[in-house]
């Protein structure tokens, strides 16, 4: 029967590298698209343009989906140390970009309902004034995406990685500091930038429609075109309500080496891993419950030194069992 032993007190705060500069990013894309919203509410409005005040309120769609991103960032941060927490608040990015999906799976709907009943019942276009407001929609929608592109794949450490042993009979761990971990996938600013992405494919899809409608008085283009759009957004969604969920569930993707790699580095002929469990915490950082047994068994600090160079592991548990016992 092994002795279970408290370890050292020491920090669950598993947020991306870059958490900081995605929030202020996300808030200053909230409040372009909001400023573009109210200018073009209120300038349709006052000069009786119906085409400007719908897609003035059909920004503020992407503002409020934008806002989800913004307060999880704000909340993840605030209560990174919150010990209610057990593993941080590094999936919360995850769950907000669920929540992001589920809204670009609505709208993506809203488009392909809006552009059926009108395929069905063709309305007259202000062709001109419709193409303006798209290509002032687009330059703000491209400005976005230049803040929250490109980063929106990147987690990272906020910190170096730190292997956190809890041990079974044996001294209190020590932490390890080592080089950052590869950038992986935050989920939170991709829901954000994907909700960009998608404004501004309607965006190009509905001045190609419209030019070509003005050019040649095709009504049913515009709708058509919508629903094309409709389905590519509705691609987003599912991908990222796949790999968000994924996260959640702590599923392990196929593809996913870490669990190889960490076999690779402490099995030999001594040793034997009897159980593992590899999870992800937050954007670049993993866990991992590593059960062993050996022939000649060793402190488990002598099996953490072994996966020091694995840079996503940032929480390790290692239990050590001699061959031919089972713990009780």
């Amino acid at each position: 029967m092994t002795e279970n032993r408290l370890s050292s007190p020491h920090e669950h705060v598993f947020l991306g590298r870059d958490h900081a500069r995605n929030e202020r990013r996300t808030w200053i894309v909230i409040a372009l698209t909001a400023a573009m919203m109210v200018a073009e509410i209120v300038a349709g409005t006052a000069f009786g343009s119906m085409a400007l005040v719908a897609d003035g309120w059909h920004m503020s769609t992407h503002a409020a989906a934008m806002l989800i991103t913004a307060l999880a960032y704000v909340y993840a941060r605030r209560n990174a140390r919150n010990p209610r927490f057990t593993f941080g608040t590094g999936k919360l990015g995850d769950l907000a970009g669920f929540a992001s999906a589920i809204v670009l799976a609505l709208v993506a709907l809203f488009i392909a309902w809006e552009s059926a009943l009108r395929l069905w019942s063709p309305v007259s276009i202000d062709f001109h004034q419709a193409i303006a407001v798209a290509a002032l929609g687009l330059a703000v929608n491209l400005l976005c995406a230049w803040l929250l592109g490109g980063d929106h794949h990147h987690g990272g450490h906020s910190h170096g990685g730190h292997h956190h042993d809890h041990t079974h009979g044996h001294d209190h761990p020590h932490h390890d500091h080592h080089s950052q971990a590869p950038h992986h996938t935050d989920n939170n600013l991709r829901g954000a930038y994907l909700h960009v992405l998608a404004d501004a494919l309607t965006s190009v899809l509905a001045i190609a429609a419209l030019v070509l409608g003005s050019l040649y008085g095709w009504l049913w283009l515009d709708p058509a075109i919508g629903i094309v759009g409709a389905l590519v957004i509705a691609r987003w969604s599912f991908g990222l309500l796949r790999d968000s969920g994924a996260v959640l569930l702590d599923y392990g993707p196929a593809g996913e080496d870490l669990p190889d790699e960490i076999r690779h580095a402490v099995q030999d002929g001594d040793v034997r891993i009897t159980d593992l469990h590899v999870w992800q915490l937050g954007p670049g950082h993993h866990g991992a419950i590593v059960a062993l047994q050996a022939a000649s068994p060793k402190p488990p600090a002598f099996y953490r030194a072994k996966l020091a160079h694995i840079t996503e592991l940032s929480h390790v548990t290692i239990e050590v069992e001699a061959a031919g016992t089972e713990a009780a």
